[in-house]
């Protein structure tokens, strides 16, 4: 029985020692900002990034891998017969999964590619998961039957600090962004299927954290919690650190805390957070 690889992309938050340690192949995506091209977590990382982002003067853009790359690293992988699962973020958000499914078709390999439906670290945590699976000698499909699972019970609650980001990117007018800053508006939605739905609109960073806390608990009881993790874009000090304090008082303290990629901050913008958490 040959070995089976696991493949995710940039937006996964994985670093590259983690990558080592568990043999996880990361094809990296690009980022444009003022002029210049850089590889995501290779020329370009998290916390640099956001120093980079607030002095440019347009927003910067992202740009998934060409399915050439893909091929490539699908032909090395499979060219003894091993089998490749190929995690990718969701489908909804980037062309990644695209580029990712064209350079399977183009490879002479054994590859299935799954739509996480999630990003940053809810894609991660099934990343690892598969992982931990293939290291009991799972086979591709109940890998796969697996990441279902872990899938559905994932959620993914998002803040976002400034609607600065999303005015430049065109997904919101200005009027509506000044509308709320002056009405202080916070806004909070969740990841869903690979849709961001708006669920809630609060005043107060205070609010944000309860209102998370709130979801986190209506989640997770009766369960037991597998991960939590808490993403950010800067948005530790705000909302973060106090989150991140109320869960552990609630009896989980094995929380990870990842400044996110420049693929989801181009996005967010500075001061945003999202708390992950996986429970069943």
């Amino acid at each position: 029985m040959g070995k089976i690889h696991i493949v995710t992309d940039s937006s996964s938050d994985i670093s590259k020692e983690e990558a080592l340690e568990k043999d996880i192949h990361i094809v990296p995506l690009t980022v444009h900002i003022d002029g210049k091209t850089y590889v995501d977590g290779v020329e370009i990382h998290p916390e640099p990034f956001l120093d980079m982002m607030d002095q440019a003067k347009e927003l910067p853009k992202s740009s998934q891998p060409a399915p050439g790359q893909f091929a490539e690293i699908y032909e090395k992988l499979g060219k003894d017969g091993d089998e490749i699962i190929s995690i990718h973020v969701a489908g909804n958000l980037s062309g990644t999964l695209s580029s990712a499914q064209q350079g399977a078709q183009i490879a002479n390999a054994k590859v299935i590619i799954f739509d996480s439906q999630f990003i940053a670290s809810a894609l991660a945590i099934q990343v690892r998961e598969a992982v931990r699976m293939r290291e009991v000698g799972a086979s591709v499909h109940d890998i796969i039957e697996r990441l279902k699972e872990v899938r559905v019970n994932t959620k993914m609650y998002i803040y976002l600090d400034t609607l600065t980001n999303l005015v430049k990117g065109g997904r919101i007018g200005k009027g509506k962004a000044l509308l709320g800053s002056l009405l202080n508006i916070k806004p909070i939605a969740i990841l869903e299927q690979g849709e961001y739905l708006p669920v809630a609109k609060v005043r107060s960073y205070s609010q944000v954290v309860k209102y998370m806390f709130k979801e986190y608990i209506k989640h997770t009881t009766g369960k037991q919690v597998k991960s939590i993790c808490i993403s950010h874009a800067g948005g530790m000090e705000n909302v973060g650190a106090p989150l991140k304090e109320l869960i552990e008082q609630s009896g989980f303290c094995d929380i990870e805390v990842t400044v996110t990629s420049p693929i989801v901050s181009t996005h967010a913008g500075r001061g945003a957070i999202a708390l992950v958490f996986f429970a069943e």
